[in-house]
């Protein structure tokens, strides 16, 4: 499923919406929902649920990423650019700074792609999260 992150998308976003993307685009560090609200609460968003309604909109349209092993949400390096998102994402986290880095390659995402064919599998989203220590930390 290729995503629009176009600037157009940008363009319709909600004020929470918007918030939620700049709060993340400001950050260094990957956010946990409830960093997100802590960062937001004198901007008028009270409750998680105005956050994680947010980020769902967010994620469909390609701006955001969860990362599941942290359960923490980071901006998306394709909707900077306004490029379309590709299918399949891959992350490095660090383990000892807390960096993210997200990168694409190809031939996995046709490996991956082609194997859930031959299953018969219809992927609706796939992201691989590689945990380790980054060249700067290390």
């Amino acid at each position: 499923m290729l995503r629009d992150a176009h600037p157009e998308t940008r363009n319709k976003l909600t004020r929470n919406q918007q918030l939620v993307l700049s709060t993340l685009e400001g950050s260094a560090q990957p956010l946990s929902a409830y960093n997100i609200l802590d960062r937001l609460r004198d901007k008028g968003l009270k409750a998680p649920l105005q956050v994680y309604r947010a980020l769902d909109r967010l994620m469909g349209a390609g701006l955001v990423h969860r990362l599941e092993s942290m359960n923490a949400f980071v901006i998306c390096c394709h909707s900077r650019d306004g490029h379309i998102h590709p299918r399949i994402t891959a992350f490095e986290i660090c383990e000892a700074c807390g960096k993210v880095s997200e990168f694409h390659d190809e031939r996995v995402e046709d490996a991956l792609l082609r194997r859930a064919r031959l299953d018969g599998f219809k992927v609706r989203n796939t992201s691989i999260e590689m945990q380790g220590i980054c060249r700067e930390c290390r």
